[in-house]
């Protein structure tokens, strides 16, 4: 299961971007984390919260009228955490062209019904 991946694919609307009309990096960023969130609560069948973010790269803006396609896959497996690697990719709609636009990890925990941070089965 860790090398499966999970997509998420938005387009990008007025409202998500700032003056140049281009995506804000907070929304690309919350998009990662939902995207983290699935990825880790699906392997690790528990609630899951995020621990920190690491390695973001903004490489390219993505313009609004764009499609953002969001890839997220479990990269590292500990006892309660996991690092899930996500790369946002940007796409013309009308044309198809695709690039590369931003990168980060995020370091998920999994959580008990108190919130507690909590073992991960074995998930193979």
């Amino acid at each position: 299961m860790p090398d499966e991946e999970t997509r998420l694919i938005e387009i990008v609307f007025p409202n998500n971007t700032n003056a140049n009309n281009t995506l804000f990096g907070g929304h690309a960023l919350s998009l990662m984390d939902r995207l983290a969130f699935i990825v880790a609560s699906r392997f690790s069948r528990k609630n899951c919260v995020t621990a920190a973010t690491e390695k973001v790269e903004f490489r390219c803006p993505v313009q609004e009228g764009e499609l953002v396609e969001l890839v997220g896959k479990i990269t590292r497996i500990g006892r309660t955490s996991m690092t899930v690697a996500i790369d946002m990719f940007s796409e013309k709609l009308l044309s198809g062209e695709r690039q590369l636009c931003t990168t980060a990890e995020f370091i998920m925990v999994a959580t008990d019904e108190q919130g507690q941070p909590t073992a991960i089965q074995s998930a193979a």
